[in-house]
């Protein structure tokens, strides 16, 4: 007779195997694996929305990561404050076979502050997963569950974020109250393959299987532009302790000045009397305006938390005062409140701060955004100030804020505006200097580059670097000049004109190559374009130039005594839909040359197809960059 609870056991020990083996990578199609670092068996968030002012998330995340560049895929993480609670967290760990071989709890992952350093940003706090592995492949399984009373931010449903990831499965499921006003849109959900599996007035759910990952191709846009997401938001909302009711711009941007930045910018009476007394009898707002921000650079700090972990609300303008130190919220409410002091109006400006330029969708209303800038008007314009820097000069954007659609929250109401658009040819970049060349090959020159428009963001940090990383710096940025050495280097940051000069005297040591009575050199010494455009066979991805850019360059060089032309590189012309360049040496008296070249990139987003044609155009400048000179010694 069979023992029957012998063979329960063996029942539940082949669904325990059956279970485990789910997780093994043998489970994984070849395809998902192919240019994958990791593959998401599943994503799956369960989002329950049970009133305007509590909201329930469940995640579930099972990664195999198959390698170490796929270890920060896992996503396992959480931040929490005092509006949102989390209610469980955990994570198990199975081998290559899907076998567990760790369970973490939640007195496991690491609990940190998500601001160091700071005890008004005590409630801002992480929970996250530190896990070394032992070997790879291995699966993570994560779950966990919050519950927040900060409706206003429903997350998005963003479960690709990185090339090199596949998708087995993702899951989105939303449950809400019909009378909320919850609304949704959908992005690059083309060529994928989701489904939406309802769509009703109080439910939504989609389902992705079998998403291959992406190889990174070079100047692809943003993942936000090339990823599927969907982003979710209600009419009717709570944050930061108050409802809110928006359906247009204009009324969110009212509701947030009057409930939440009401109040914030009370300064303690001795500042004001000091910023009065600074400001003196100067007039015009603008020139105040540069005074407060001087004074605000000089004053204050900045601490990193974004939007949406350090919340909406900014800290009050008297602490930052007190203390001299805040988030982009903080700095940008405290220098409006200095502002306000000397009648210089100033409005709180959200928008999503990246180098990548990345819009507030203006189609639809929700709380959107992950930095904050101050606008003050100025005629039918705005002067844009970025309060986090200590450096950047008044009213200069760079290319973190630049050119994107953002909100700024007047007392009427929030306006969809963009922000400064700084024109290719005006991000410019002027090299103008000499260089001799001895008997023996040996070079020696200055030259002054001059970086204006968005090329100024990439050149004025050189004068904080240390002397040896700006040897570094200058040997990497001349590469084609062995054996470079820097003689005398000086800077000027003209931040009244955004303008930043680099002097600089090299030498180096065999620059040209000698074989017998030949001498060969690069005429292009000091702009060399290395034409590092991949080749990338069927491109998949459109391609962007984020920012265009003009380069002009004059220099003089000096040809070595006893030596004659033999060969001089003809004038070079190349006109295209990605831009110019031009290049033609003048023969002077004295053995002496004047080079000029000017190149003129086009910003503009272009067609995967498009790709190979403008790879071809940067190469044909980077073999005429790289045209030699031949010389012939005279006896």
């Amino acid at each position: 007779m069979k023992n029957p609870a012998f063979a329960l056991i063996f029942f539940f020990s082949i669904l325990t195997s059956a279970q485990k083996s789910e997780y093994s990578i043998t489970k994984i199609s070849d395809s998902l694996k192919e240019n994958a670092n990791a593959v998401v068996r599943l994503d799956q968030m369960d989002i329950t929305i049970v009133s305007q002012r509590n909201m329930n998330i469940k995640t579930q995340r099972v990664v195999t990561i198959l390698n170490e560049k796929g270890l920060n895929e896992t996503d396992a993480y959480q931040h929490y404050d005092k509006t949102t609670s989390v209610r469980s967290i955990e994570a198990i760990v199975y081998d290559a076979f899907g076998n567990e071989i760790k369970k973490i709890k939640r007195k496991d992952f690491k609990d940190q502050s998500a601001v160091s350093g700071s005890t008004l940003f005590s409630d801002n706090r992480i929970l996250y997963l530190e896990y070394t592995p032992i070997s790879y492949p291995f699966t993570i399984v994560y779950t966990s569950e919050i519950e927040t009373s900060n409706t206003a931010f429903i997350p998005q449903w963003y479960f690709l974020g990185a090339y090199y990831v596949s998708v087995e499965k993702c899951v989105l499921n939303v449950i809400y109250p019909s009378f909320l006003g919850f609304k949704k849109k959908e992005f690059q959900f083309s060529g994928c393959n989701i489904k939406k599996t309802v769509d009703t007035d109080t439910n939504l759910s989609y389902i992705g299987v079998n998403i291959l990952a992406q190889k990174s191709e070079d100047l692809s846009p943003s993942s936000k532009d090339l990823f599927p997401r969907v982003m979710m938001g209600l009419e009717h909302f709570h944050l930061e302790g108050v409802d809110g009711t928006a359906t247009t711009w204009e009324a969110f941007g009212k509701w947030y000045g009057d409930k939440i930045l009401t109040g914030t910018t009370v300064l303690p009476e001795e500042t004001k009397i000091k910023i009065k007394a600074l400001v003196g009898e100067e007039k015009d707002p603008v020139k105040k305006a540069k005074i407060i921000y001087d004074y605000v650079q000089k004053k204050s700090r900045y601490v990193n938390i974004a939007i949406g972990i350090g919340g909406w609300k900014p800290m009050l303008a008297s602490d930052v005062d007190r203390l001299g130190y805040g988030d982009c919220k903080a700095l940008t409410n405290y220098t409006k409140a200095l502002l306000q002091v000397v009648d210089v109006p100033a409005y709180n400006t959200i928008l999503y701060g990246d180098r990548n330029k990345f819009d507030i969708q203006s189609d639809f209303v929700s709380m959107q955004g992950n930095h904050m800038i101050l606008a003050i008007p100025n005629g039918d314009n705005y002067t844009w100030l970025e309060c986090t820097s200590q450096d950047d000069p008044f009213g200069y954007q760079g290319t973190f804020t630049d050119d994107r659609d953002v909100l700024v929250v007047k007392p009427e109401g929030g306006v969809i505006v963009r922000t400064k658009i700084y024109e290719d040819k005006g991000n410019l970049q002027i090299d103008k200097g000499s260089y001799n060349l001895d008997e023996s090959g040996n070079f020696s020159g200055s030259v002054k580059i001059i970086s204006e428009g968005s090329q100024y963001s990439s050149k004025s940090h050189l004068e904080t670097l240390q002397p040896t990383e700006k040897e570094t710096h200058y040997k990497e940025y001349w590469d084609n000049i062995n054996n470079l050495k820097l003689n005398k280097l000086t800077f000027t940051n003209d931040k009244e004109n955004v303008r930043f000069t680099e002097d600089i005297q090299v030498s180096a040591l065999n620059y040209a190559s000698i074989s017998a009575n030949k001498m060969i050199f690069a005429v292009d010494a000091f702009n060399k374009n290395d034409g590092n455009v991949k080749r990338i066979r069927n491109r998949k991805n459109p391609f962007q130039i984020q920012r265009g850019y003009l380069d002009t360059d004059e220099i003089e060089i000096n040809l070595p005594v006893g030596y004659t032309i033999e060969f001089l590189p003809s004038s070079f012309e190349l006109k295209g839909k990605y831009g110019e360049y031009k290049t033609e040496i003048v023969k002077k008296e004295n053995n002496q040359l004047i080079y000029k070249r000017s190149m003129f990139l086009n910003k503009g987003k272009y067609l995967n197809k498009e790709y190979d044609e403008y790879r071809v155009f940067m190469e044909q400048i980077s073999k005429n960059d790289n045209a030699k000179i031949i010389l012939t010694k005279t006896n």
